[in-house]
């Protein structure tokens, strides 16, 4: 018998993982994932879903929708990539991780039927989501794609709806160098008769999106049709009153979200977009859909989205870390008053690194450092990038390390950033827990 610790370290040194070795993980068909789904007899099929897919804002949109769902009585399953600080972040129940006992037990009883399929480190955790969903007999699970869509291990399901937040460049070197390549793969999870809300409209990728629903008989939403964003105030429980336009009832509607990073705005009106579209297949009330905004974080556990690590000086993380996320973070920073800015920066070696740092402040003091994993820009060819267009800072072999040094030279008036890649600010909170 294994313990957990046992069972998670197999996990990971066992299969191919992407988080962790990149492209050698990427498994370019659905072969594996069909005999998994085979033998632990379609486990899929036992339960309502959502599929969530999106080059920025899926794990937003996916925690929201959730959340709803529960304040609406129902038994919700979520499935997330990648972790924070616990591999069972993936798998959730009504915000709640599958237990210890339930991973060791999967991966025991089924290791021998395992050892010749090879499954990656991805497909193995789908299988294990899918199968401990229907076991629990969930009504309903959100499933959140890992990487693209069409040959995405998740891409079995059939959905009650699809939901493609936008598109944008990252995993290019799977999913192709142009936005239509890229929304193409994307639009894989647009299915049959399925209704499909797209989080925003793109004229390089709205002509993919209308020839894929049309294909597929699949009714399409663009959410910026539904709801326009007005403004957004703070509030003083830490909440974010957004404001719309409901544009076919020609109404105004207003949300409270718990999540504070601007990006949101966007996010909230696809999720609204995508709950008008469900309200005619389950049972949703107003009341569900406020309440389950409103405490998304509570609710289901989400974090690393404009998080608040810190206060005097503020210390703000987020997971943001291609271009578009890298872009709206940059914006949101200057929005706050601060003296001086400290931005603890690390990045993963498969992305554009040049065309990201160039999108970086100059008048930043930097804290350059590498997470945990093998995939990690390693810390030296990264300041010397930066150097190059002006970047200037220390370098730091942990995350750990450059949040204390960066704390230590803010004043209270100060502002921290702490990002780039994920897994910094995986390492970020492994570290403060």
């Amino acid at each position: 018998m294994h313990t957990y610790k046992e069972t998670i370290q197999w996990l990971f040194s066992q299969l191919p993982m992407y988080q962790r070795q990149g492209k050698a993980a990427y498994k370019a068909n659905l072969d594996n994932t069909l005999a998994l789904d085979k033998y632990f007899r379609n486990p899929h099929t036992k339960f309502k879903s959502i599929h969530v897919a999106g080059t920025n804002g899926k794990g937003s949109i996916s925690h929201a929708l959730a959340s709803v769902l529960q304040e609406q009585g129902y038994k919700v399953g979520l499935y997330t990539s990648p972790h924070l600080i616990d591999f069972r972040e993936r798998i959730k129940i009504n915000g709640q991780m599958i237990p210890q006992q339930a991973v060791v037990d999967f991966v025991e009883e089924n290791k021998e039927f395992f050892g010749p399929l090879t499954p990656s480190f991805f497909e193995m955790t789908v299988a294990m989501a899918f199968d401990y969903f229907a076991r629990q007999a969930v009504d309903i699970a959100v499933i959140e794609v890992g990487l693209g869509g069409r040959l995405d291990s998740t891409n079995i399901i059939h959905p009650l709806i699809s939901v493609i937040s936008n598109i944008g460049f990252d995993h290019t070197q799977f999913l192709g160098t142009t936005l239509p390549q890229i929304a193409a793969e994307k639009a894989g999870i647009i299915k049959k008769n399925t209704p499909v809300v797209i989080g925003q409209k793109h004229p390089e990728t709205q002509p993919v999106f209308l020839k894929k629903s049309i294909e597929n008989l699949a009714p399409l939403y663009f959410a910026e049709d539904y709801f326009k964003f007005q403004y957004a105030l703070q509030t003083a429980d830490e909440h974010q009153n957004l404001h719309y336009i409901y544009l076919t009832q020609e109404t105004d509607l207003s949300v409270n979200t718990d999540l504070l990073g601007h990006y949101q705005h966007q996010n909230t009106a696809t999720v609204l977009t995508a709950l008008e579209v469900l309200k005619s297949q389950i049972r949703l009330t107003p009341e569900a859909i406020h309440k389950g905004l409103s405490q998304i974080i509570k609710n289901t556990g989400l974090q690393g989205r404009w998080q608040i690590i810190h206060r005097n000086p503020l210390a703000i993380a987020d997971t943001g870390h291609n271009e578009d996320g890298i872009k709206k973070i940059v914006e949101q920073i200057y929005k706050y008053p601060f003296k001086k800015l400290h931005f603890i920066y690390g990045a993963v070696n498969d992305k554009n690194i040049d065309k990201i740092l160039a999108l970086l402040p100059t008048n930043a003091q930097y804290y350059f450092t590498q997470a945990s994993i093998p995939r990690a820009l390693n810390v030296n060819i990264l300041s010397e990038k930066a150097k190059k267009l002006n970047l200037n800072g220390q370098k730091f072999s942990t995350v750990k390390t450059a949040y204390q040094a960066a704390l230590s030279n803010a004043d209270e008036t100060d502002f921290i950033f702490i990002g780039g890649s994920t897994f910094v600010v995986a390492d970020l909170l492994s570290a403060l827990s």
